[in-house]
Parts: structure tokens; C-alpha cells; sequence
């Protein structure tokens, strides 16, 4: 692996925050946070982490050491940034302002900087296609809230050299990330691809009147969402057999949803402003009170899953 030991974030919004937070958790790291804007990434840090204090994850001592290791700048002329080994990246998911931006950073990081494109959506290969030295390029989708999501999909532009990509995996997998290889930069990546194949049906479900949406996600979250940490689907087809997966899949498939554009029912839904949470109805409706405990439930959840907290 390269050596690195000074690493940049850029952007200090709620993701970058939380990708310096987990960076410092290396103490071989000397974590920058750059951002146009003056930012108090220290006190987002301790708000963010507030419940892995209470629960007792993270010491305070523990907080204080890698905050110690994280300094901000909003001078893009800084040392900071020049002298960043590898950069994450976490701007705005907007096509110009990310190439900008590491148009800026290429013109005062060193040719063997690695750079890294923090977006759940966005092709590195489409980012980085202006770059001088778009070997040292790859795209890090962090999960959120990224400082307890363990995934980090590492994908591979069109030119990313293979030291680069696994010198980024190794990076993260000493910060206590688990990094996966995207050999292809495909939209969604990885996770995100199946994901949605999921939200598909699930709405699908929904819009052909085979159950509500409550009922969709009760028949999710207490069947095979209770097992898939332990038992994901290409482990599960294999224990019950690649025969008895295509018999199924030769009965099943052809009945399953395959559009291509979204559901006329997220259309709708859409248009008559009913957008979920924010606005307390989309295809359920929310009170106050059952957002913020969806929301705070979800932090809740992780720890205890990860943590056993």
C-alpha cells in the first residue's frame, strides 16, 4: 500500500463531517476538512456522535484523540491541502461542481494524490473525465449516516489503475470501514442497484394493489430483512441450491416488475407535493412524533446491531 498519512475531506457537510470523524480513527492520520464556508466541524462531530458517547461505543477520551487529529481550512492555498496524500471528496451531488472542484484541487495536489468522489450515484468516470491523471481516481460511496454504515463501495472509472483502487480499500479497511471492489462504474454501483430493484417491487406491490404500503414494509422487516446481515442472497442461493433458485426464478421472473421508468404512483405522489417525511404523507402518513422516532430509531438500531450497545 502507499504510504498515507495526511488525508483531506472536501466539503464539511454532514457526510464530509462524518468521513473526517471515521478517517481520524486511524491515529496514523492527520485528517484536513476544506470547505468554502467557515464550518464548525468539531461541534458537528460531537453532535453527531453524541449517542456513541451515551451508549458508551466511544470514550470521551477516545473523541477527544481524534478530534485532536482534524483541523479545517476554508484557504484551498492551505497546507492542507497540498500536502494530502489521498482526498475524499464530499461536495454537492452536482455534476460541474464536483469536476470544478477537483479541477482546483488537481492544479495544487501532487500527480500521485489519490482522489476520491464521494457520491451514491455519479459516475467517477464521468468526474474525473477532464483530469490530467485520471488513474489516481475512484469513486467512495459512503452509506449514510457514514459514521456507522460500515459499507464503503470503492468503483472503478474507466481509467482507475488497480494499485490505486486497492491502496483506497486498504485505507479505508484501516479505519474500520469494509470496503467492496466495484470492478465496473455502473449506475448505483453495487448496493444501490439492488436496492432499488427492491424499492421497484415494493412499490409495484403497492400500485397493483396487492397490499398497503405499511403491510409491504411489515412483510420486509420480519422476514428476510431480519436475516439478511447474516444470510445475503448469493450465500442464500447456494444454501438452498442454484437448482431450486432457477426453478423459482423460471416461475417467478416473468411476473416481477421490470419497468424502466419510475412508478406513475411515485409520479403522482410527487406531484401532488406528497413527498414523505417533510411533508407528513407520501405513500404513508407521518406525524411529527413518528419522524423523529423513524429517524432516531435508525441511529438506534445500528449501534445496537453493530455495537451490541
Amino acid at each position: 500500500m502507499k504510504d498515507i498519512k495526511y488525508i483531506l475531506i472536501c466539503g464539511a457537510g454532514m457526510m464530509g463531517k462524518n468521513i473526517a470523524y471515521v478517517m481520524a480513527s486511524n491515529p496514523n492520520f492527520e485528517v484536513g476538512v476544506y470547505d468554502l464556508y467557515p464550518t464548525d466541524v468539531e461541534a458537528g462531530i460531537r453532535n453527531n456522535t453524541k449517542q456513541l458517547l451515551e451508549k458508551g461505543v466511544i470514550t470521551a477520551e477516545e473523541l477527544e484523540s481524534r478530534l485532536s487529529r482534524i483541523s479545517f481550512t476554508t484557504d484551498i492555498d492551505s497546507e492542507l491541502v497540498s500536502r494530502a496524500d489521498l482526498v475524499i471528496e464530499a461536495v454537492f451531488e452536482d455534476m460541474q461542481i464536483k469536476r470544478d472542484t477537483f479541477a482546483k484541487l488537481e492544479e495544487r495536489c501532487r500527480p500521485d494524490t489519490i482522489f476520491c468522489t464521494n457520491s451514491s450515484v455519479m459516475s467517477p468516470s464521468e468526474i474525473s473525465r477532464d483530469l490530467k491523471h485520471r488513474e489516481r481516481f475512484v469513486g467512495t460511496h459512503f452509506w449514510n449516516p457514514g459514521h456507522l454504515i460500515p459499507l464503503v463501495e470503492v468503483v472503478k472509472s474507466d481509467a482507475s489503475s488497480d494499485e490505486v483502487a486497492q491502496t483506497v480499500m486498504d485505507v479505508l479497511a484501516s479505519a474500520g470501514k469494509e470496503p467492496v471492489l466495484c470492478k465496473k462504474d455502473v449506475p448505483g454501483f453495487i448496493a444501490n442497484r439492488m436496492q432499488h430493484a427492491l424499492w421497484r417491487e415494493a412499490i409495484s406491490i403497492v400500485e397493483r394493489g396487492i397490499a398497503d404500503a405499511a403491510t409491504v414494509d411489515k412483510a420486509v422487516k420480519y422476514s428476510f430483512g431480519l436475516r439478511l446481515p447474516q444470510l445475503a442472497p448469493m450465500e442464500n442461493a447456494d444454501m438452498v441450491g442454484t437448482d431450486l433458485t432457477y426453478n423459482i426464478h423460471d416461475y417467478i421472473l416473468k411476473d416481477l416488475e421490470d419497468s424502466h421508468e419510475p412508478s406513475p404512483l411515485l409520479k403522482k405522489l410527487r406531484n401532488e407535493g406528497k413527498i414523505g417525511f417533510k411533508t407528513g404523507e407520501g405513500f404513508q402518513k407521518w406525524t411529527p412524533e413518528q419522524v423523529k422516532a423513524s429517524n432516531e430509531g435508525l441511529n438506534e438500531y445500528l449501534i445496537k446491531m453493530l455495537f451490541g450497545k
